[in-house]
């Protein structure tokens, strides 16, 4: 009896099996029809052209205003040092005293003799003047008022070497006092008191450097020099007339120096080493914030851009290759890739070469949301988004 029952059991599943396909075939009507894909939305900004001044920054190093080297012009035995190391000094300032007593002697034997010779030559030219009228009526010979007239001007010539001798000898005892030439600020001495100096001697018994104002010395390459050149001849830049030659400066730890300055020259010749020029600047150092030898960045102005295309950041891309492109919403209403050419970043714009045009529509928002050739509805323009403000002036390394 358990095989009939098996067979039982078997044939109730193989009927509802085959009842079941049965009503599903019923149920089954086709495929349905897919709901629509709504149409993306995205941010636009309208490209307007507007002015940009374009700055470049330079790194570079501060140096001196003037420079002197303290040298003694006589020899002698340093006295006493009359300055304090590391402070301000000003023009004129006597810095060291060299004993005196050699050079004030030698000018009291030049004016010593410088007396004798001018208390002879009186005596010289009445004598030439007396043979000179006696020659006349031949009291005495020519021969005798030849030799008159040649120690008068032998007297006469005395008389102007003890003259120079003098001078020569105030100049000695002056250089006996050791002056600042300029003013600025002195580093330590070389020399103590006590110590033998000679004139012109190589090794300077100290140096005063000015430091305000101050230079600031930065080298710019010479191809991007002809490239700014060229911009300008091209029209793509035009000088600021105004401000062309005012210079920001940006210190080693990152803050702005407070005062402007002044582009003062571009040096003539090219650094082999480093095809490079050298860009002089002026800066005024009231504080004594810039000392010689820092390393500073200048923010020098390229020129100005009367019709400059910016596009923000976000809404350039980069293709397989790494091609700059943006995605813009064309007058259909659909989304229009364009390949890009960037000049450089303008805080957080790009200064666009070529590939945009005044009027086009950039989507900055929803772009991962769209492909090329997809249409589009552009969002309600949003104030944040628009790039027609004024920009501040560009600083790239």
């Amino acid at each position: 009896m358990q095989w009939r029952d098996r067979l039982v059991v078997r044939a109730i599943f193989l009927s509802a099996f085959l009842s079941g396909g049965l009503f599903l075939g019923g149920c089954d009507r086709g495929p349905q029809a897919a709901p629509p894909q709504p149409v993306p939305e995205v941010a636009v900004v309208t490209i307007q052209p507007q002015q940009v001044v374009l700055t470049t920054e330079l790194p570079g190093r501060t140096c001196s205003y003037r420079i002197a080297e303290i040298r003694p012009q006589v020899n002698g035995l340093i006295q006493k040092r009359l300055f304090t190391e590391g402070s301000d000094v000003q023009a004129g300032q006597e810095l060291y005293q060299i004993d005196p007593s050699p050079f004030q002697a030698a000018l009291n034997n030049a004016k010593a003799a410088l007396g004798r010779a001018e208390a002879t030559l009186p005596a010289i030219r009445l004598k030439a003047d007396r043979f000179k009228e006696a020659v006349v009526d031949r009291a005495v010979s020519q021969q005798a008022l030849d030799d008159a007239n040649a120690a008068l001007k032998q007297a006469e010539a005395d008389v102007l070497f003890w003259h120079a001798t003098v001078e020569t000898a105030s100049i000695n005892l002056a250089y006996a006092r050791v002056v600042s030439p300029i003013s600025g600020r002195i580093g330590r001495s070389n020399v103590t008191d006590g110590a033998i100096v000679t004139a012109y001697q190589p090794v300077p018994l100290a140096t005063i450097q000015q430091l305000d104002p101050i230079y600031v010395d930065v080298p710019q390459s010479t191809n991007e020099l002809l490239r700014l050149q060229r911009r300008l001849e091209e029209g793509h830049l035009q000088r600021d007339g105004m401000n062309g030659n005012k210079v920001q400066l940006i210190l080693g730890d990152g803050t702005k120096y407070p005062l402007e300055g002044t582009l003062q020259f571009r040096d003539v010749s090219v650094d082999p080493t480093s095809a490079s020029v050298i860009l002089r600047m002026v800066f005024p150092n009231p504080n004594g914030v810039l000392l010689p030898g820092m390393f500073v960045r200048a923010v020098v102005i390229e020129g100005v851009n009367e019709r400059a295309i910016l596009v923000p950041q976000q809404a350039v891309s980069r293709d397989s290759k790494g091609n700059p492109m943006a995605m813009i919403v064309n007058g259909d209403g659909k989304v229009e890739p364009r390949m890009l050419s960037l000049d450089r970043d303008i805080s957080d714009q790009w200064l666009v070469s070529t590939g945009l045009a005044p009027g086009d529509r950039v989507i900055v928002e929803g772009v991962q949301r769209v492909r090329p050739g997809a249409a589009v509805k552009i969002a309600a323009p949003d104030a944040s988004r628009t790039n027609d403000a004024q920009p501040a002036a560009q600083q790239s390394n």
